[in-house]
């Protein structure tokens, strides 16, 4: 419950709810700034709970600094991670009235917070509005279907298959600075943090990959990872 907490803490400098602005008429160029007009800007620190599985899913979040990690713990007490958001990624969406996973910031954060009713409530009289939320929603629906063909590859297929899409989602080149860490792959891939470490260096053994450090990748060989993700 920490984002209600803070934003009742900031309802004083928010008055109007949790949009200090009105709500704009949105275009094809104006969702972005529309989304950012509604939110209120919130900190969060490295592994501050953003908003906890079965809590009512009253907001929507977009990442503006920093990195996200959803998870689920499951019965045995194994944390499963469902998604990592990066800055400009927008999530907490869901299909019922309830977030079925928590939210956590990996590393110092900070969340645009918007108030769902209010997002509702916009596309339903403007059409592009609209639009952009059923992109995001099957966007978000295409990430699941991919992960969970993910976790039935075999562990190399899985490590390579993160890797490019990290690459691909953080666009630096062949260099990729992981804000997570190994543990947290680990448990977005179904594998133990022992096996993520082996393969990585299985993967720099066949100069697929250089490791320069355990938060830094350098990917050497596009063409072996990309055969392994096939």
């Amino acid at each position: 419950m920490l984002t209600q907490t803070m934003i009742h803490r900031s309802s004083s400098r928010h008055p109007a709810g949790h949009h200090a602005h009105p709500v704009p008429a949105v275009n094809s160029h104006s969702f972005g700034t529309s989304i950012e007009l509604m939110g209120a800007p919130m900190p969060f620190a490295r592994n501050a709970e953003i908003y906890g599985e079965n809590e009512p899913a009253e907001y929507l979040y977009k990442v503006v600094s920093g990195s996200i990690r959803t998870y689920k713990v499951l019965n045995d007490g194994r944390r499963q991670i469902g998604a990592f958001y990066l800055p400009g990624d927008v999530f907490g969406l869901e299909v019922g009235d309830e977030h079925t996973f928590s939210a956590e910031a990996i590393v110092n954060s900070k969340v645009l917070v918007i108030k769902r009713s209010a997002l509702v409530n916009l596309a339903a009289r403007d059409n592009e509005t609209a639009r952009k939320l059923w992109t995001m929603t099957a966007g978000e629906l295409q990430r699941v279907q991919a992960h969970i063909l993910l976790l039935i590859k075999t562990a190399q297929e899985r490590v390579a298959g993160f890797l490019l899409e990290m690459s691909a989602r953080v666009p630096m080149g062949n260099e990729i600075d992981l804000p997570m860490s190994r543990q947290d792959i680990a448990d977005y891939l179904g594998l133990t943090i022992e096996t993520v470490s082996r393969t990585l260096t299985q993967l720099e053994n066949t100069a697929a990959i250089a490791v320069p450090s355990s938060r830094r990748i350098v990917l050497r060989n596009r063409a072996a990872l990309n055969r392994l993700n096939a």
